[in-house]
Order: C-alpha cells, then sequence, then structure tokens
C-alpha cells in the first residue's frame, strides 16, 4: 500500500475525488531538485524556457507560456482575443471557465460571457453558438471575440469533442462571411486535452491544429505538482506574458516547476491510457451491478473521468460519499478488508459529490490496479447495501 493511499495502520485509502489530488513521481522530485534556474520574469529560466519550446512544439504553436493555474490561462486567453473591454465570449453553460473560475472574465477582463446549453458529448450546437455572434457596429451591443471550448469535458464526464465538430467550428469561426468580417478567435481549454489525445489515437496538435491558442494543465492527469501552459503565436503569447505579470502570474525561480512539467510529459502521458482503461473497470463493475440506485453510461466512458448517476432520490451523491468514507462494523464482519500483505483494515474511498445528481471519480498514474480492486469491492458492498435498504 503506497503512502499517499493510507490514512492509518487500520484502513485503506484510495483518493480519487479528482486527478488533483496526484503526487509527483520520484523522477520529478529528482528533476526539481536539480533543475537549472533563473529569473523568468526576465525570461531567463533555461528549464521554464524549455517547457515553453518543447510544449509549443508538441503543439504545433509558435511559443509557449508557463503560468500557476489553468483558471489563469483561459483568463489570459480571454483577455488577450477579448482585447476590448465590453466584448463577448461564447462558451458551454458546463464549462469549467463559467461555473468554476468566479467569474474572472467578468470581474477582471471586463469580458461578458454568453452561454450555450452543453450536450452530454461536451459539444454544443452550432447554430446557435451563430446565432449568438453579435458582429455588427451596434453600440448597444457587445462584440462577439471569442470562442471557448472545453477538451476533454469535466462536467460531462470526460468527454472527448468529436474532430468533426472541432473541424466544423473552426471552419465557421474562420469564415468571414459567417462572421460579418470580424475576428472570432478559438481557445481550448485543454487542461485534460493529453487524456483526448490519448483516447482519440492522434497527436495532440491534431486536436488544436485550428485553435487560435490552447492551454493544458501539468497538475492534473500529467501529476505534476503546480502549472498549465498557454499555448498561441508569438504575438498572442507576448501579450499574455505582459498580462500574467498584472495578475501576479511572474514566478521568478519557477523552473524548479517546470522540470517536474517536463518530466511529466516524457514519462506521465505515454501512461494515460492505463488510467483510461483502469477508469472503465470500475465503470465496468458498477454497470454489472444494474442497480436501480445508481448508474454509469458505460458506453461513453472516454477517458479518466466517471459520472456515477444518482437515480433514486432517497440517496443523493453526498450521502454515497460520505458513506463510501465509513468503515461500518458490520462491513468488517462481512470481511469487506484488505489482504494481510495490506493491513488486513477497512477500505476508505473517496469519491467526489457537490450539489450534483451524481458522484464523480477522477483516476490518475498513482492510482493501481490494487487500489482499483479495492475501490470496486467497496463500491460494490455500499451500493449492494442501499439496494437492501431501499428495496
Amino acid at each position: 500500500m503506497s503512502p499517499s493511499n493510507s490514512t492509518s495502520s487500520s484502513t485503506y485509502t484510495v483518493d480519487i475525488r479528482s486527478d488533483t489530488v496526484s503526487l509527483p513521481s520520484e523522477e520529478m522530485r529528482q528533476a526539481m531538485f536539480e533543475a537549472a534556474v533563473g529569473d523568468d520574469v526576465y525570461g531567463e529560466d533555461p528549464t521554464v524556457l524549455e517547457l515553453e519550446e518543447k510544449s509549443a512544439a508538441i503543439f504545433e504553436k509558435e511559443a509557449g507560456l508557463f503560468v500557476p493555474t489553468g483558471t489563469m490561462a483561459n483568463l489570459l486567453a480571454i483577455m488577450v482575443h477579448c482585447h476590448r473591454r465590453g466584448a463577448e465570449a461564447i462558451c458551454g453553460d458546463n464549462s469549467h471557465t463559467f461555473l468554476y473560475e468566479q467569474g474572472g472574465a467578468a470581474q477582471l477582463a471586463g469580458v461578458q460571457l454568453a452561454t450555450i446549453k452543453n450536450k452530454t458529448d461536451g459539444t454544443f450546437c452550432l447554430k446557435e453558438m451563430q446565432q449568438k455572434f453579435r458582429l455588427y457596429d451596434d453600440c448597444h451591443e457587445p462584440v462577439t471575440s471569442l470562442v471557448i471550448v472545453e477538451n476533454t469535458h469535466n462536467m460531462c464526464g470526460g468527454k472527448v469533442l468529436p474532430l468533426e465538430w472541432l473541424d466544423e467550428l473552426a471552419a465557421i469561426c474562420n469564415d468571414p462571411k459567417k462572421t460579418n468580417g470580424k475576428k472570432v478567435a478559438l481557445h481550448m481549454d485543454g487542461a485534460r486535452v493529453f487524456n483526448a489525445a490519448t483516447y482519440l489515437k492522434v497527436p495532440v496538435a491534431r486536436i488544436t491544429k485550428d485553435f487560435d491558442s490552447v492551454c493544458y494543465c501539468l497538475s492534473k492527469g500529467l501529476s505534476a505538482p503546480v502549472g498549465s501552459v498557454l499555448l498561441g503565436n508569438k504575438a498572442f503569447i507576448n501579450e499574455a506574458r505582459r498580462l500574467r505579470k498584472v495578475l501576479g502570474g511572474g514566478m521568478r525561480q519557477c523552473g524548479i516547476l517546470a522540470a517536474a512539467g517536463l518530466v511529466a510529459l516524457e514519462t506521465i502521458v505515454p501512461r494515460l491510457n492505463g488510467d483510461h482503461q483502469r477508469t472503465k473497470r470500475i465503470a465496468e463493475a458498477l454497470y454489472n451491478l444494474g442497480s436501480p440506485n445508481v448508474s454509469v453510461d458505460l458506453p461513453n466512458v472516454h477517458s479518466n473521468i466517471l459520472l456515477i448517476h444518482m437515480v433514486n432520490p432517497k440517496v443523493s451523491a453526498d450521502d454515497l460519499s460520505k458513506r463510501l468514507r465509513t468503515v461500518t462494523a458490520q462491513e468488517l464482519a462481512d470481511g469487506l478488508v484488505t489482504a494481510k500483505e495490506d493491513g488486513a483494515g477497512g477500505i476508505v474511498l473517496k469519491v467526489s459529490a457537490r450539489d450534483w445528481s451524481y458522484a464523480r471519480i477522477v483516476l490518475y498514474h498513482q492510482i493501481t490496479d490494487k487500489d482499483v480492486e479495492y475501490a470496486i469491492k467497496k463500491f460494490e458492498y455500499v451500493i449492494k447495501e442501499y439496494d437492501r435498504l431501499l428495496a
């Protein structure tokens, strides 16, 4: 049992609330210890420069910018593309930018977000998007300057956006006849875009080829401790670098952090399919229970995220989450314990639950086959318990 999955000598904890709880690997820690550093605000940190250049090459963009968070990366993209206060950006109503970035577009950039209902696959209606375009010289209206998409889509269960849909989206935004001759930029919140590339079995640059900017996160599925990288052309990145400073994102000798990102690109990205396969194993186990109280959309499990839908209103996602964290005397008496080599203790399973109609799990490279085995045992026991109580 790894230290990260153990809370005491008597319980074995599997924490799959989010891939943000992942920890840097030993290779990352060694690289951080040995990293060559300089003042990144002066553009003199060699490790940061290496990460930015490597990222740009992978995505086939002109330049990159290392920033502390994905939220900052998305905000910078909005600020650069919507350079006039009072502009408008279009995004999905379930997007991270709209739901979980504290209204930064309005609060800090002076940009209004217009939303379109996300479909269950993470896309939205492109006809409705065109109807929302405000591209005429009407002094009463904001001007549509940007469209934002999220890939993979977090709140839609890690769905991967279809390439055909992305191509159609780009064709609309890049057609002067459909944009009244105005520039409507495209930004991809690609926090987990390497998971999308893994699922589609294509280079990540294929997914983002028509996007003016894209960011990816190092501290989620890639398991580095801190950071995201924003990518675009040189002019875009130069302006984003300037704006990063005013947002407090100048981090000086941050090559210590960038070093972990370089290791992640080399060692974690090639292993993402393992996270996907282990997520699918859990989904299959839950599906095979045939419970009338919870369900999973097994055919549409794309990546490392799984949504467990609460079917019976008598049990909330929060109820399920709290029960999974609890080890009862009865389950120990029933033999729901780990192997002797793991201490033969109870199983604590941590999943995400908010005011959602589902619980969410997210896997990452430190979640092993053994962790998955114990997670399935705990899920099966608790769900069967609910099935008996609610019958």
